[in-house]
């Protein structure tokens, strides 16, 4: 039925701009894509070969929606927005935790020279990034000497120390114009700009002057400030003339990966370069428009004055789109930055591409291996469940989730058993697959293409009651079996139930022994934190005239049971108890420590 879907939707396809979402059977979103055609962009999908990461996204698309645009730039624009919203789990997402350190002169009335690693559109005027926050702190260092902008957070009542050494104008005790300011704003603007070298002639000028006049104290704080300048300014070898600020982007592709190198070039220095490597599911030009997209408008980064992109993209586009002088350049110096971040995107594809294989193997190739061995379709989410209990006391059960072969933490459960009968573990494995699963069709939540119960024929039955007879769904389940060490030795499945012969040095077992190893974890942690709670709870339910206030006014003070079993009346009283309560408790626990009488 979906094939007959997808073509019928394939033979009406507009020959227009636009975006496409492809969905799951789950109905889930998993990819958002843009065309300038989406006639022939979709179909490709559907048609051709592919690589084997290609076709699995291809294999999981049941249907598809498509949203028609006005222009490929509306398009580009569309498929940012939409990513963001539905977060496809096949689509590009930065999540870019490095942030790089800029300086910022504040748009206060009496504006502060600071470092920032947030670039926020306010009024403020921003500069970098620089490599490391002691790169930056050493820059803004060199402009307080030549600069008395403000320091104070708020404005003090007095002139401060900074005042005293010249580097603030004091506007808290005596007025300054704004035309004072912005004459330093504008210095500070052109020093950073590669106006430097102008600032240490003046420097050197002033220098002389000073030491003709015998000004010997100016004339060394003028030398200390030419030898920051030296120091900070011109110790990294030039690598452009024009002091321009711009990023500098080249990509590469191998084996269905991409690459995307970028280079930081700040006052025609080389100061830091940025690496992203990520799967690749269309053509690598749309994908890096994509990526160029997200770069600058979802991410800290700021616009420089100039981008240089690589041969193939569309330079005018991405100019209309993002408001920045782009270039592809042909010859010279900008065509060699081009050409150096391209060799350097395809070392680092080559170096990182044996690790991405070897996990894409232990992950989702294990979940394909694993649909193939068990004849269903791949498990790309799989819910696991087990019980424990000692005795039949505090009974509990637990679930955890691995999506695409990982551990999707903030989709694990924990269960207290609550009608099945303590220690009967088949009435718990009911109890708790019926929970799990009225709540995930009442919610409309995603349903697992595999559930695995960390136990045998038995737990396997009981939980197929529930799912196929009481709540209609049919969800493949299988059982693992343990050995007589306690390891993962066989996977049950099938009706009748029956082994499915793996190789244990398969990464499908290896697989199944990371989820039957965490699912036994996350029940265990969960059935001690419980009974560690019930025994704190049961040594002081027995306690007349102490409530759940006090109880937790005794743990807080004392920091356990057994400190409060031990406490005298005095440091009972200290507590907060009153003398009568504090007299009882101790007798209480005095009495409990007798020993009994044979």
């Amino acid at each position: 039925m979906a094939n007959e879907l997808i073509q019928h939707k394939l033979a009406i396809l507009p020959d227009q701009p636009g975006c496409y979402l492809m969905k799951d059977r789950q109905n889930t979103i998993i990819y958002v894509g843009k065309a300038k055609v989406l006639k022939n962009r979709v179909r490709s999908y559907f048609t051709g070969s592919h690589d084997a990461k290609t076709q699995r996204l291809v294999g999981e698309i049941v249907d598809f929606e498509y949203i028609v645009t006005n222009s490929e730039k509306e398009a580009l624009i569309l498929e940012l927005n939409l990513i963001k919203k539905h977060d496809p789990k096949y689509n590009i997402m930065l999540k870019d935790d490095k942030t790089y350190p800029y300086l910022k002169i504040t748009g206060e009335r009496h504006p502060k020279l600071i470092i920032t690693r947030q670039v926020k559109r306010d009024k403020g005027k921003y500069f970098g990034p620089y490599p490391n926050a002691y790169a930056a702190s050493e820059t803004k260092k060199l402009l307080d000497r030549l600069y008395p902008l403000r320091k104070c957070h708020t404005m003090p009542d007095r002139a401060c120390l900074y005042y005293h050494m010249g580097q603030c104008l004091a506007p808290c005790i005596k007025p300054v114009e704004k035309e004072t300011y912005q004459e330093m704003i504008d210095g500070i603007t052109k020093f950073l700009n590669g106006g430097f070298r102008e600032v240490k002639e003046q420097l050197v000028e002033k220098m002389s002057e000073a030491s003709e006049n015998l000004e010997f104290e100016r004339a060394k704080e003028y030398r200390d400030q030419i030898s920051h300048i030296e120091t900070v300014m011109e110790k990294q070898k030039m690598a452009m003339n024009d002091f321009t600020n711009r990023d500098v982007f080249a990509y590469a592709v191998d084996k269905g990966w991409m690459c995307v190198q970028v280079f930081f070039v700040r006052q025609g220095k080389l100061i830091e370069r940025d690496v992203s490597l990520f799967p690749l599911y269309r053509d690598p030009q749309d994908e890096f428009m994509t990526y160029l997209g997200q770069f600058y408008e979802q991410s800290h980064h700021m616009k420089p004055n100039e981008v240089l992109v690589p041969e193939g993209v569309d330079a005018e586009l991405v100019h209309e789109w993002l408001d920045i002088r782009v270039l592809v350049p042909q010859r010279g110096k900008k065509k060699d930055l081009v050409e150096l971040a391209k060799k350097n995107a395809d070392i680092a594809i080559k170096e990182k591409f044996g690790l991405l294989e070897r996990q894409e193997e232990r992950t989702v190739g294990a979940c394909l291996e694993l649909g193939e061995a068990m004849n269903i379709a791949t498990p790309l989410r799989i819910e696991a469940f087990d019980n424990s209990h000692i005795q039949g006391a505090d009974a509990v059960s637990a679930m955890i989730t691995f999506i695409d072969g990982k551990p999707s933490k903030k989709d694990y459960r924990k269960y207290k058993t609550r009608n099945a009968s303590k220690p009967d573990d088949y009435a718990a494995m009911r109890e708790v697959i019926r929970r799990r699963y009225s709540r995930v069709l009442k919610d409309g939540l995603p349903l697992p293409d595999l559930i695995v119960i960390d136990g045998g024929k038995g737990q396997m039955e009981s939980a197929r009651e529930i799912l196929e007879d009481e709540l209609g769904l049919s969800i493949p389940i299988a059982g693992l079996a343990k050995d007589a060490k306690h390891q993962t030795s066989q996977l049950l499945y099938g009706d009748p139930i029956e082994v499915v012969p793996l190789k244990r040095t398969s990464e499908a077992f290896y697989l199944l022994q990371r989820i039957q190893d965490e699912v036994h974890r996350f029940v265990i942690t969960f059935h001690r934190q419980l009974r560690g709670k019930n025994s704190i709870q049961s040594a002081l339910d027995n306690l007349e005239g102490v409530g759940p206030k006090r109880k937790q006014q005794l743990l807080k003070h004392f920091g356990s049971v057994k400190k409060i079993k031990e406490a005298t009346v005095e440091e009972l009283r200290e507590a907060g108890m009153p003398l009568s309560l504090a007299t009882s408790i101790q007798q209480h626990f005095a009495q409990q420590a007798l020993p009994s009488e044979q």
